[in-house]
C-alpha cells in the first residue's frame, strides 16, 4: 500500500505546492497574532473606557479631567477627544484666522477629528482579518488544483491508472482545500466578533463627544476654569438631552 498522509503529500509535492502552504500557513499566523493583540486591546478599551469616563466627570475642571483620563485610559481611546476638546476651548492666538471661528464650531471640529483618529484605531486590522477569511479558501484551491494536476501528470507518465493509483494522490491534494478552510474560518468568525466590541466602543465614543461638545460649549460656564462647579453636573445635565434625541 502506497504511503498517503499529509507528510507524505507535502514531501513528495513541488515547490508550487510548497509555496501555497507556506503562504496558508503565514496567513494563519498573522491572523492569530492579530487576533490575540487585538481581542486584548479591545476589551481593555471596554472594560477601562467606562470607568475612565466616569472619572474624567468627576474632575472639577476640563484640565484636571483631561489628565485624569489620559491616566486611566491606557489605549488611549477616549483621552485624546478631552485633549481635543480643551485645545480647542482654550483662547486662540490674536490673529489667526482660527480664532474668528465660534468656540463651539472648533470644538466641534476638533472632536469629529479626535473621533475619526480613535475610531481609525479601533479599526485598524480589521481589512487583514477579511482579507484572510475571504482569500484563504482561494488559495487553498489553489494548492488543490495543482495538486490534482501534478498527480494526474505522475499516474499517466507511470502508465498506472487504477482507482487505487489514483484516490491517494487526489485525496492528499485535497488536504490543501482543508487547509484553506482551516485558515478562513476563524479569521471570519473573529472579523464578526472583533467588529462588534469596534461598533461597541464606538457607540461610547459618539456618546463621550456628545456630551464633551455639550459641556464645554455650555452657555456661561467655562468649565475649564478653576471656579464653575464641576464637569459631573455639566455632564449629568446635557445627558439627558442626548437620551431623548
Amino acid at each position: 500500500m502506497a504511503n498517503t498522509g499529509i507528510i507524505h503529500y507535502l514531501q513528495t509535492s513541488d515547490a508550487i505546492t510548497h509555496g501555497v502552504a507556506y503562504v496558508l500557513l503565514a496567513m494563519s499566523v498573522a491572523s492569530w497574532c492579530f487576533l490575540i493583540v487585538k481581542s486584548w486591546m479591545l476589551s481593555r478599551a471596554k472594560r477601562q473606557g467606562p470607568r475612565a469616563v466616569a472619572r474624567f466627570w468627576q474632575a472639577p475642571t476640563l484640565s484636571e479631567g483631561v489628565t485624569t483620563l489620559r491616566l486611566a485610559d491606557r489605549e488611549h481611546i477616549f483621552s485624546p477627544l478631552a485633549e481635543a476638546a480643551l485645545q480647542a476651548s482654550e483662547v486662540e492666538t490674536p490673529g489667526a484666522l482660527l480664532a474668528r471661528v465660534e468656540r463651539s464650531e472648533r470644538v466641534l471640529r476638533a472632536l469629529r477629528q479626535a473621533l475619526h483618529r480613535s475610531q481609525r484605531r479601533l479599526e485598524f486590522g480589521q481589512v487583514l482579518l477579511a482579507s484572510v477569511g475571504s482569500t484563504a479558501p482561494f488559495v487553498g484551491l489553489l494548492g488543490t488544483v495543482w495538486g490534482i494536476y501534478h498527480a494526474l501528470g505522475s499516474i499517466a507518465q507511470s502508465g498506472q491508472a487504477m482507482i487505487e493509483n489514483v484516490a491517494g494522490p487526489v485525496g492528499e491534494a485535497l488536504i490543501m482545500t482543508a487547509f484553506g478552510l482551516v485558515v478562513a474560518i476563524p479569521a471570519v468568525l473573529a472579523y464578526n466578533v472583533l467588529g462588534r466590541m469596534v461598533r461597541q466602543v464606538s457607540e461610547e465614543l459618539d456618546g463621550f463627544a456628545h456630551d464633551l461638545h455639550a459641556c464645554v460649549c455650555a452657555p456661561a460656564d467655562e468649565t475649564h476654569g478653576a471656579t464653575r462647579g464641576d464637569l459631573r453636573d455639566a455632564q449629568g445635565a446635557r445627558s439627558p438631552a442626548r437620551t431623548q434625541a
